[in-house]
Parts: structure tokens; sequence; C-alpha cells
């Protein structure tokens, strides 16, 4: 098996202080959390920005400034979001992908997430596309359900998208596809040839998806803006606790972790 490539999703768009206490806000705070992570075996960070009240924003500026805090402090690949938060423009959404950061998000659908609906409308996807193709970033196509699988598959297809491509399973979003070991296993079945993936369990699925992840080759994310627990009833310390959990797993399954460098090698990075 492939090296196993641990992301750390230290924030995210809806978690706040009230619901978890230890969560980075702001650049400084998050190139912390993310020297911590890649501390305990995280080779990739995915990267929301906040407003100092906390309030989730896409502004270009404040994305270079966590980039460039956390380049000083270590070498895991930054992974910025173009998820935004629910109701955000496309041209909002994209605002850091023109920072050419080595990889960015692209959900490949419309999905009803809790009491909201994330839209992503064909068009609005090919603009993403295309904007991250001309500024040289490497997409992680995002699926919630396995329709988006299969739109990605068509795409494939079509040449909107080229070449191996790198999946993240994000299961068990209210709205999406369940967070079940057999939810993955048919996910897994239908991957395009050639393709990497990762698992994004929410909540109480993060463990359980990510162990599984670990066994079938695959690599796993875990972090704030999926899950703010350690266990059930106990809030976890920091991000940097729930990578460790996951690297200490994968090396009891003889599984080794993959440095930044070699996580950029096996997402074609360079």
């Amino acid at each position: 098996m492939d090296k196993l490539i641990i992301t750390a999703a230290l924030t995210g768009a809806e978690v706040t202080r009230a619901q978890q206490p230890a969560l980075p806000i702001t650049p400084e705070e998050i190139a912390d959390a993310a020297y911590a992570c890649a501390q305990a075996g995280a080779a990739m960070v995915h990267v929301h920005a906040r407003m100092p009240d906390g309030t989730p924003t896409q502004d270009k500026d404040m994305y270079r400034q966590i980039i460039a805090e956390v380049k000083k402090r270590c070498n895991v690949i930054v992974q910025v979001s173009t998820g935004g938060a629910v109701g955000m423009t496309p041209q909002e959404r994209l605002a850091p992908v023109t920072l050419q950061p080595e990889m960015a998000t692209l959900s490949m659908g419309t999905v009803n997430f809790g009491d909201d609906v994330f839209m992503n409308p064909p068009a609005e996807m090919a603009l993403f596309a295309a904007t991250m193709r001309n500024h040289g970033v490497k997409p992680e196509l995002e699926i919630f359900d396995s329709g988006m699988l299969s739109t990605a598959q068509r795409w494939l297809q079509k040449g909107l998208l080229t070449g191996p491509q790198h999946f993240d399973f994000v299961l068990g979003i209210p709205g999406g596809m369940a967070g079940t070991p057999e939810a993955l296993l048919y996910l897994r079945s239908q991957l395009p040839a050639g393709s990497t993936w990762t698992v994004a369990g929410i909540g109480p699925a993060q463990l359980p998806l990510g162990t599984l992840a670990i066994l079938l080759g695959g690599h796993v994310r875990v972090g704030f803006e999926d899950n703010v627990y350690y266990r059930k009833g106990e809030l976890a310390a920091s991000n940097a606790q729930l990578v460790a959990r996951i690297a200490r797993i994968s090396r009891e399954l003889d599984r080794d972790l993959a440095t930044p460098d070699e996580a950029r090698v096996l997402l074609g990075l360079h």
C-alpha cells in the first residue's frame, strides 16, 4: 500500500468556539494548529478562513496570511476550501484559488446540508474546474453522495477533468450519504482507475471510517471541521490529538505515514 496521507481540516465554516473552545480562528492560530498537526503526522491541512469574530470568509488577503503563516512553520500541503460557507457567491468562494495554492476543493454537485442547501450547479462547477486549471491548482473532488461520483466520471469522459483525480468522500452530513462502512465500500468500488481517495467521516463516523480507510489503502481526513469530539461526550483537546490517534492506528496496522513531500508525489503535485 501507499503510505497514508493524513489531512487535518482545522476550522471549517460552521463550528464555533462555543462548541469547541480550542477552535483556531486567526491566521496565527490556524498556522499553529497546522504545525501541531504536522508534528503529529499530518501531511496536508484543509483550510477555511475566519474573520476575527469567527465569521467565515473567503477573503483573499486572509487566506494569503494563513498560507504564509503556515509556510513559516512547516512544509505541509495547504489545501484551500472553495466551499466557503452556505450562501456565498461563486466569485467569493473562488477568491483563494487565485493565490495558486497547491490544492483546492471542488464539490461535484449540490447537496442538502443540514437545514441548508450547498449549491453547486454544473455551470459553477465548470467555472471552478477551469479556474483551478488556469492557476495550476490540483482539485480534490468532494463527494457527498454517489451521484456526485457519477458526475465526476462523466466529466472525466468529457475532458472537463483530466488525469488521475483525488477524491474526498465526505460521509455522514445530514442530507448526504451515510457515514457507514457500506457507503464507503460502494464509493470505493466505483472509483475511476488510477484515482486516489480520502475519507472524511462526520462526527462519530470519523474514527471507524478513518480506520477502514487505512485498511483499504485510502487516506484519512480528521479535524474540527468534521468532528469536535475525541470520544462520545469528550471534546478533543486539539486537531493534533485527532491526527495523532489516526497516526497511531496506522502505525499499529503497519502502514507508514506519508511526509508532505511524499504526499505531493502520491497526489501528482510534482
